[in-house]
C-alpha cells in the first residue's frame, strides 16, 4: 500500500486502511473500491491523505501500535464519556455517579499489553479520521504515545496506569465549556480565549474528585498547557514545577495535533512535526523531546517520498535508531513514469541517496 492525498485519488483506487468516523466506527473500509462520489464525500469530511493498494506496493503493510479493535474500543468509550457530558453539563453531579477511574483503567490496560508486546516500539502513523471526530481519536493517540515515552523512561506499571489514564482524559474539561466554543473554527476573541483555557481547571476538578483516579492522573488535565519556560498556563509554571505526566502529555498532544487532519490548517508530516518539537526544546522537555522522537518512524511505512536523486519511492520498513534512513521501494524515475520493474533501496546503505521530503 502507499499514502496519497486526497486530491491524487482517483475512480477504481482501493482503499487500503479503513477510515474512521468520530464515534470509533468504521466510516469505510479497506478493499473499496473508490468511486468519484466517494472521494468528494471524503474531501468533504475532512479527509486529507487515504492509504491505497496498487501493484507496486501491494505487500507494504504498516504494522500499527495498538490493534483495530482495541482502537475501536477505546475511541468508543472516550466518544460515548465526553458527549454525555457535553449534552449534560453536569459538571460535579453527573461524574460524580461513574466510575472514570475504573473504565479507563481497563481501556489505557488494553492499548497497554499491545504497547509491551511491541519488539520495535516506533510509531508508525496510519490511523485515519475524519475532522470532526478529532477530539475522541486524539485522545487514544495521545494516550498511545504517552504511553510509548512512559515505557521508553523504564515506568514501573502502577506509573504507566496512572499515565494514561491521565492521557486519555486530559482534555475532559472541554466537555464543560459553552456548547460550540471548542468547535469554533475562526479566530476566538480575547475573551473567547480565557474561557477555553478555563478547560485546565474544570478538567482537574472533574478528575480529582474520581475515587479511582490518582491527583497524578488528574495532573494531566490541569497542566497539560504548561510550558517549560513559564509561557504556558493556567499558571505560568516552569521546568519541574510540571509533573512530568503532564510533560510528556503536552509533547504527544501537540505531536498528534500537528499530524492530524483539521480543518483550519494543512495536515503536517512526521518528518516536519518531528522538526518542530526538535525546535521547540526551550518550551517543552528536551529529554523527553529526544527520547519520543527516538521512537518515532519519522517517514512511516507507506510513505511516498521523493529521493535526491529525482527518484519518487515508497517506504517499506523503517528502523530503531534510523529514523530518517528507512528502505525505500522504488517506483518512479526522475521524469514520474512508473518503473516496470520497482527496486528497494537500504538508505542505511547508501548514504549518498537521503529523503527529499513526503509527497
Amino acid at each position: 500500500m502507499r499514502k496519497i492525498h486526497i486530491s491524487h485519488a482517483k475512480s477504481g483506487d482501493v482503499l487500503a486502511v479503513d477510515l474512521f468516523a468520530a464515534n470509533g466506527s468504521v466510516l469505510l473500509s479497506r478493499g473499496v473500491r473508490l468511486t468519484s462520489g466517494y472521494i468528494r464525500s471524503l474531501e468533504q469530511k475532512g479527509i486529507q491523505y487515504i492509504y491505497i493498494d496498487d501493484r507496486q506496493t501491494y505487500d507494504i503493510r504498516p504494522l500499527p501500535l495498538i490493534s483495530p479493535t482495541v482502537r475501536q474500543q477505546a475511541v468508543k468509550k472516550v466518544y460515548e464519556t465526553m458527549t454525555a457530558l457535553i449534552e449534560q453539563k453536569k459538571l460535579l453531579s453527573r461524574v460524580s455517579s461513574l466510575d472514570l477511574g475504573k473504565e479507563y483503567e481497563k481501556v489505557f490496560k488494553d492499548i497497554l499489553d499491545y504497547l509491551l508486546k511491541q519488539e520495535d516500539l516506533l510509531i508508525n502513523l496510519s490511523d485515519l479520521v475524519i475532522s470532526n471526530g478529532y477530539f475522541f481519536h486524539h485522545s487514544v493517540n495521545v494516550a498511545t504515545i504517552a504511553g510509548v515515552i512512559g515505557i521508553a523512561k523504564g515506568y514501573r506499571p502502577d506509573q504507566l496506569l496512572d499515565l494514561g489514564i491521565g492521557a486519555l482524559l486530559f482534555d475532559i474539561g472541554m466537555t464543560q465549556l459553552p456548547d460550540g466554543l471548542w468547535r469554533k473554527k475562526g479566530e476566538l476573541t480575547k475573551e473567547e480565549t480565557e474561557i477555553i483555557r478555563r478547560h485546565t481547571y474544570l478538567g482537574f476538578e472533574l478528575l480529582r474528585r474520581q475515587r479511582n483516579i490518582s491527583l497524578f492522573s488528574a495532573h494531566c488535565a490541569l497542566q497539560h498547557h504548561e510550558r517549560c519556560d513559564g509561557s504556558g498556563y493556567p499558571r505560568a509554571l516552569s521546568g519541574d514545577e510540571i509533573h512530568e505526566y503532564a510533560r510528556i502529555v503536552a509533547i504527544a498532544d501537540v505531536f498528534d495535533a500537528l499530524t492530524s487532519a483539521r480543518y483550519h490548517r494543512r495536515q503536517y508530516s512526521p518528518h516536519e512535526a518531528a522538526e518542530y518539537l526538535s525546535a521547540a526544546g526551550g518550551i517543552l522537555d528536551y529529554d523527553l523531546i529526544k527520547l519520543f522522537l527516538s521512537h518515532i518512524a519519522i517517514y512511516p511505512v507507506a510513505t511516498t517520498v521523493l529521493l535526491n536523486t529525482g527518484h519518487v519511492g515508497v517506504v517499506s520498513q523503517v528502523f530503531p535508531g534510523f529514523p530518517l534512513r528507512p528502505i525505500v521501494r522504488v517506483i518512479k524515475n526522475p521524469a514520474g513514469e512508473e518503473l516496470k520493474s520497482p527496486y528497494e533501496i537500504d538508505l542505511r546503505k547508501e548514504m549518498n541517496i537521503t529523503i527529499v521530503k513526503a509527497v
